[in-house]
Parts: C-alpha cells; structure tokens; sequence
C-alpha cells in the first residue's frame, strides 16, 4: 500500500540511532577480554560465542519481526545520509583493532587451551563481521568504499569476495551453476566443501577474464584479488613480525571460523530456490521469491540488514538502511544466528526447511535447486 504525502513527509527511521548495534559484534570480543583481564576466568572469552548463539536468537524471537518498509519518495534522501556510511567505515578500524588485541593475549596473555580457544572464536566472529562490511561496502562505486571493504576483508584472508561475491554471485545466484546457493538436500557441512574452494576459482577466473580483455595477465597488479590479498599480507605479516610465529595458529583458526560463518549465512540465503530459464535459455531476472528473507529485528540490526536479502539481489545498488520487504519473498523462521545454528544439524535443518522449499515452488519442479543426484520431482513427493 502506497503512504499518503502526510505520512512520507512525516517518515523517520525509528532505527538510525540504534544502527549502532552494527559495531557490537565485532567490537563485542574486546569486552569479553576485559572482563578476562578483571578476573573474571577464561570462560568469558566464550561470551561473543554465547551472545551471538544464545542472546541474539532469543531476542529475535521475543521482539519478532519488523516489515516496514521506508517510503520510496524518502529513500534518495536516506540513502544520502552519511551516518549510515559512517556507521560501517568505522566497523573496518574495529575489526582490525579487535582482531589486533586478540592476537596478543592469544601470544601474550597465558591462555589455557580453552580460553585461547574461546579467543579465536571471538576473533573469528569479528572478521566475520569483516566480511559482512566488506559486503556493504564491496558493492559501492566510491572507490574509497571499495578499499576499505577490502580492508575490512584483510583479517580474515578473504579478500577476493568483493569480486566473487559482486560479478558472480549476483549473476549466478538461484543456479546450479553458483558455487554460492545450496541446493535441496545439501548438508551446511558439503556446501561449505564446494562454496569456499568455489568462491575462489570463480573469483580468480573472473579477473583472468576482465584483465586479458585488458590486454594483461592476471599477475598483473591491477588485479583486483592481488590488491585485496596484498593487504592480508599486510595485515597478517605485521603481527607476526611483531607476536612472532607462534600467532599463526590462531590467525589461520579464526580465519577458517570466519569462512565457516560466510558459508553459513550463503547456505541459509538461497537453499533449495532456482531460477527459471527465459526462451532465450537465459535465466530470468533475479527476483525477491529467489531469496530467503528475515525480518527479525536485533539480527538485522547486527548485519547491516543482510537479512532483507532478497531485496539486496533483485536490487544490490540500494545501501542497507533503505532495503525493503517483499510478501512475495520467502520468508526464514528466524535471524541468520538461530538459522545458522540449525544448519549445523542437518536432520533437523531439512525437516523445518525443505518443507518449505517445497512450498514455496508451489508444486514446480523447475523452481527449485535440487543435488544432481536428486531428481527434482522426487523432491516433491
């Protein structure tokens, strides 16, 4: 239903302060270091991980949903808005900063196996929260946008998702052909097996691409992924030059836990939806119905509204805080963090998921993206 002009003229975002809870998550492992250092035991270094997988769940669940949409007479106006922008430039410094800190009580500090342990999750989660910027920003011109998203990536060594993620991802999406949308009956454990290595081979086949065209090879400099890799390099090789070798464990254990997150929230964003091909053989425009969607407010909140996913595919130039809902959008039954949790119990993630899959396709084999091994009228008996 469209506002009437006395409701556009009147429209606030009731969230633009509280779009600082964005910054919570990768910030919220310096706190749990602090209550280590006051005394508080080794335990506490697990608190992001309890936050994150215990708090954030509940509290979406007790606070529900939120389908509001910003009035489209307002969204240029929003969108211009440099808060917002702010609000994630300012989660690249703390990504870093955390992930530095981390490090040296992981060296420096005298950690049990638990506490360093609990630690590198922590840390894991904050570059994970790296990536999520990296996300936001990684789909901007401004080419200041652009590097810090790059930025953002340098802690968890994943600097190629800007170009896997931007020119192949949000082509491919809700196909067998993208590496990055699980398919019906595909455990979290499986897709992870073939997004990670996927992502990447994609990623470096499409700069092969755009730098032969050039004329260049894909060593050359203007390689978008060497760029982005040149700053983990950066990153990476100070802190050991500075903690020394003994650090390497633990920055390569919180980057594989930042990569498990990535592949769980790519797990949970498409599963089971596919395309349609157009006469022409092309696959049809990607539409809100081709992503799962959630509205649960603290999570969103937390993400940058990654949530609101299928508007941000069928239009990803829209900045997060003017992403809309879509009744036609199927819709998840909680935050990516209850969701994820789920996925990492298959039996369970099929029983409350492919139900839904297979409702969503309305009867229409074509519509959903099944195993090779899986005939997608099998799936619908």
């Amino acid at each position: 239903m469209a506002s009437s002009p006395a409701e556009v003229f009147s429209w606030t975002d009731r969230r633009r302060r509280w779009w600082m809870v964005s910054l919570f998550m990768p910030m919220l492992p310096l706190a749990s270091i602090g209550l280590w250092v006051a005394g508080g035991g080794e335990a506490w270094l697990w608190l992001t991980t309890a936050v994150l997988y215990g708090v954030v769940p509940l509290l979406d669940q007790l606070l529900g949903a939120d389908e509001n949409n910003p009035p489209e007479a307002r969204v240029p106006e929003l969108e211009a808005d440099r808060w917002y922008r702010w609000l994630t430039w300012l989660a690249v410094p703390a990504v870093w900063l955390t992930v530095v800190v981390a490090a040296w009580v992981a060296v420096e500090g005298g950690l049990g196996w638990v506490g360093w342990l609990g630690l590198a999750f922590s840390a894991g989660w904050s570059s994970a929260a790296g990536i999520n910027a990296g996300h936001e920003l990684g789909h901007k011109k401004d080419p200041l946008e652009i590097w810090l998203g790059r930025a953002a990536l340098a802690p968890s060594c994943y600097g190629h998702f800007i170009v896997e993620h931007v020119r192949g991802h949000h082509r491919d999406v809700a196909t067998p052909e993208d590496p990055a949308s699980a398919r019906l009956g595909e455990s979290y454990y499986r897709f992870m097996t073939r997004e990670i290595p996927g992502a990447f081979c994609r990623a470096w086949q499409l700069e092969r691409e755009r730098l032969s065209a050039q004329g260049r090879g894909p060593w050359h400099p203007a390689n978008h992924n060497l760029q982005a890799w040149a700053l983990s390099v950066v990153f990476w090789g100070a802190l050991l030059a500075w903690l020394g070798p003994a650090l390497l464990p633990f920055l390569l254990l919180q980057a594989v836990l930042a990569y498990s997150l990535l592949s769980a929230a790519n797990y949970v964003e498409h599963y089971g939806l596919k395309r349609l091909r157009d006469p022409d053989g092309r696959y049809e425009r990607c539409a809100p119905r081709h992503s799962w969607n959630s509205n649960h407010v603290i999570s969103n909140l937390l993400l940058y509204q990654l949530q609101r996913h299928s508007d941000h595919h069928a239009w990803p130039a829209r900045r997060y805080q003017s992403l809309r809902h879509f009744d036609e959008a199927p819709q998840l039954p909680a935050g990516y963090y209850g969701m994820f949790l789920l996925a990492m119990i298959p039996p369970l993630w099929r029983r409350v998921m492919d139900p839904k899959v297979l409702a969503h396709a309305g009867g229409d084999a074509r519509k959903i993206n099944s195993m090779p091994s899986q005939s997608p009228s099998a799936s619908l008996t």
